[in-house]
């Protein structure tokens, strides 16, 4: 269905009637139980993994409608709608209620509908303050940060959950059963990557936001630990993701790595059939060298040459996941010794032959990468300039 004025404010007044019993004392308990048994057979046929049949309430169906249809249709128009019609504040109480539920660990099913909840409501607030800095203001302000204030406590939660319940370590010391274990394992990691993506909205080029941000408790230390230690407690393929959300803008970060995973395939060499030989991977390329002898190319080795070139690629793809890790932690490392002689003896200390050049080197290239990828003069790139500039007076 489209999505109009209308019945997004129709949705939101019947958010409204969420505490409203009017309608109920109308009712019969009997006529009450008919109404429900309806909407109970109607949402049946709704595939809706997130519908709890048993608490059919307005507010529940229509929350549920909200959140469903604005993880799709996110236009501008909708962003300042659900700003002005007050749909932003339920979501973010509804937020605040999943959070708090977070510290309830026994009853695993209801944790696990907590963390979805949860995911689900700032999977709609990242999409609707991206770009948009009237948003991001309103959220900063809403009830006094109310929404950083859960979301610092949601990552908490989940750098804590992550380690008891990762689906990476052996599960064998857990008494849960498998399934179970790892329902907890992917929500708390869904939930994860939805709240770091809240914060950095809210955080991103906002120094509002970011003193809002860093004055919540125990914040600085959570957001380190995520940083050193929860990847190892995540799939292989989720950690370089983890670890970019925690240092860059989530769309950026997307467009670095989909633009040089692009280059390398686009760019690599195509086999020649009349040598044989492998590929071999260097600094600066990934080229075929022939051997000395000249086979016959038969089928065997045309499959052995496109394993050869696989594991090159896969190599190159680590290495540049590796590249954008290093050259962020330098970026971080420089945004915290400037005014601070103090830091800058501690990462001296900590640098081979206390020498800067190793991270200004690193930020050169990626600086140089940046500048053919995206446009010139991005608050990025000139953050990066920045801290170049000052490791070579240091």
């Amino acid at each position: 269905m489209d999505l109009d004025r209308s019945c997004l404010e129709l949705m939101i007044r019947l958010l409204e009637l969420e505490q409203d019993d009017s309608v109920a004392d109308q009712l019969t308990a009997k006529e009450m139980s008919r109404v429900k048994e309806k909407i109970r057979k109607l949402c049946e046929t709704v595939h809706n993994k997130h519908l709890d049949l048993e608490n059919i309430t307005t507010g529940h169906l229509a929350m549920e409608t909200l959140l469903s249809l604005t993880s799709k249709r996110a236009g501008d128009w909708f962003k300042e709608e659900l700003r002005l019609l007050g749909g932003l504040d339920h979501i973010v109480d509804k937020v605040k209620e999943c959070v708090e539920n977070l510290s309830k660990e026994e009853d695993k099913e209801s944790l696990v509908a907590s963390l979805w909840g949860a995911e689900r409501c700032l999977r709609v607030l990242e999409s609707v303050t991206v770009h948009n800095p009237e948003n991001q203001t309103y959220l900063i302000a809403h009830k006094e940060s109310q929404l950083i204030v859960s979301s610092a406590r949601a990552l908490r939660h989940c750098e804590q959950m992550i380690q008891r319940y990762s689906r990476e370590v052996s599960s064998s010391s857990s008494t849960l059963p498998q399934s179970s274990h790892s329902n907890v394992g992917k929500a708390v990691e869904d939930c994860m990557r939805a709240v770091i993506g809240v914060l950095l909205n809210l955080t991103h080029d906002n120094e509002w936001g970011s003193t809002k941000t860093g004055e919540q408790d125990g914040l600085i230390q959570t957001a380190l630990d995520s940083v050193l230690k929860v990847p190892r407690y995540l799939p292989q393929e989720q950690r370089f993701d983890i670890r970019v959300l925690l240092f860059l803008e989530r769309e950026r970060a997307a467009v670095l790595a989909e633009a040089q995973t692009d280059d390398l395939i686009s760019e690599a060499p195509k086999s020649q059939a009349d040598q044989s030989g492998e590929w071999k991977e260097t600094s600066e390329e990934i080229q075929w060298v022939a051997s000395e002898t000249n086979d016959t190319n038969d089928k065997k080795e045309e499959e052995e040459e496109e394993l050869d070139l696989n594991k090159a690629l896969q190599h190159a793809g680590k290495h540049m996941e590796d590249s954008i890790v290093a050259s962020y932690s330098a970026l971080l490392l420089g945004c915290l010794c400037q005014e601070s002689p103090m830091n800058v003896k501690i990462v001296r200390e900590n640098l081979p032959k206390g020498d800067f050049s190793i991270m200004t080197e690193m930020l050169k290239k990626f600086l140089n990468f940046m500048n053919l990828t995206c446009s010139v003069g991005t608050t990025g790139q000139k953050s990066i300039s920045r801290v170049i500039d000052y490791f070579e007076r240091c």
